[in-house]
């Protein structure tokens, strides 16, 4: 019988104890086989067959590598991180193949690890290139509203992943280095998507929001993509979750609303956590024709409960439903091969609106998008999940 299955019967304790040196050997691997020109987590770049660039993929994957890091204490994972970030960083702070003229939120997301990197060695390259990053901020294009347009690209349209990649960052820039100028805008944003963006039946949020309406995925009145989509509301879940972390105290009003908004959406996602503790791709069809239990929205609702009940931002009860979610997509997707060898499966590829491919947002366009394994998109919440559970 296969050892994930075997995991099931063991109450949560038992589980981790023997899950531990299951999930290392995984991440160890995919650390072995990996090189910053040809990571093996990144299977958008493998598929295309295309060289690696400065990409948000890579940037959450070194972020859970540094959390493990943190708790483990052990300096290859230091050493693979700074590695990884070196290959990209000059001396004098550029960034290679970074373009800030794309106006393209997913290219900070990686930035958010340049703080740690700076906290751990001191270099001042790590602080040099967070500037080109804040730049892109300060000058990028936005709605009449103020938020930031997810890409240049893509004009006047919010999408909730853009929160994840930008505003955690953006907060604790302004936190650290500019006295708090930007940190109201930044929660402004927060605003925004809530006002546009929330479904008031449901209490969860629509994927994309284009406020001039002309997007043909856009409902003409509200301006909102058809459907909720499990990872861009995990993306959501976990930005509140990290801008809330870096936020300083002296923004009471502020903190207590996205306190509130997190609560409210976990409140309301719980009711939609399958039996398994997964989430479905569409958690409002689920058990429909072509839907399936998903990896990457699972996790990432997984971490972010585990560490908003660990900072205080949620109640404790809330730890269970985490640790469901993480015990579910061990149980049902890393599995353990006849070689030895560890995969993690069960992992949406990529999903999006718009663009050349002509995705509308449909049910039926979320269920088409390739399932793949050892995509970082899932292996790196569900590792920033595991780094929570040994944290204890």
């Amino acid at each position: 019988m296969p050892e994930y299955i075997e995991e099931a019967a063991l109450p949560f304790e038992g589980f981790l104890d023997g899950h531990q040196h299951r999930m290392l050997r995984y991440i160890d691997g995919l650390l072995a086989a990996s090189t910053p020109a040809f990571p093996a987590w990144n299977m958008e770049r493998i598929r295309q067959n295309r060289k690696n660039n400065w990409n948000y993929i890579d940037g959450c994957m070194i972020k859970a590598i540094l959390s493990l890091y943190e708790i483990k204490k052990e300096e290859k994972y230091l050493h693979f991180a700074e590695n990884f970030l070196s290959y990209f960083i000059g001396e004098d702070g550029s960034i290679a193949g970074y373009d800030l003229g794309e106006y393209n939120l997913d290219n900070i997301c990686p930035g958010k690890n340049l703080f740690s990197m700076y906290l751990y060695t001191g270099k001042k390259k790590y602080r040099k290139a967070m500037e080109p990053l804040i730049s892109q901020l300060y000058t990028s294009p936005r709605t009449q509203e103020g938020s930031f347009w997810h890409k240049k690209i893509y004009p006047f349209q919010v999408w909730l992943d853009g929160l994840f990649m930008a505003q955690p960052f953006y907060m604790e820039y302004e936190t650290r280095y500019n006295e708090q100028r930007g940190c109201i805008d930044s929660f402004r944003q927060f605003e925004i998507v809530r006002k546009r963006m929330r479904d008031e039946k449901t209490g969860l949020y629509f994927h994309g929001y284009d406020e001039s309406r002309s997007m043909y995925w856009a409902d003409k009145e509200t301006g909102c993509s058809p459907n909720i989509w499990m990872r861009a509301v995990g993306w959501m879940l976990l930005s509140l979750v990290d801008t809330l972390e870096v936020m300083d105290e002296a923004l009471y009003y502020e903190r207590r609303f996205l306190q509130e908004m997190l609560k409210d959406l976990c409140e309301n996602l719980i009711a939609f956590q399958d039996p398994t503790g997964l989430f479905w791709q569409l958690p409002v069809f689920s058990k429909e024709a072509g839907n399936y239990l998903e990896t990457s929205g699972t996790a990432l609702f997984s971490y972010g409960l585990l560490k908003a009940v660990r900072l205080g931002f949620l109640p404790g009860r809330f730890a269970e439903r985490g640790k469901a979610a993480y015990r579910g997509i061990a149980e049902r997707y890393l599995k353990t091969h006849p070689d030895g060898n560890v995969s993690l499966g069960g992992i949406c590829l990529v999903a999006g609106l718009g663009g050349k491919e002509g995705r509308d947002g449909s049910r039926r366009y979320y269920y088409s998008e390739p399932v793949v394994d050892n995509e970082a998109k899932g292996v790196a919440p569900f590792l920033l999940a595991f780094t929570e559970l040994l944290r204890g």
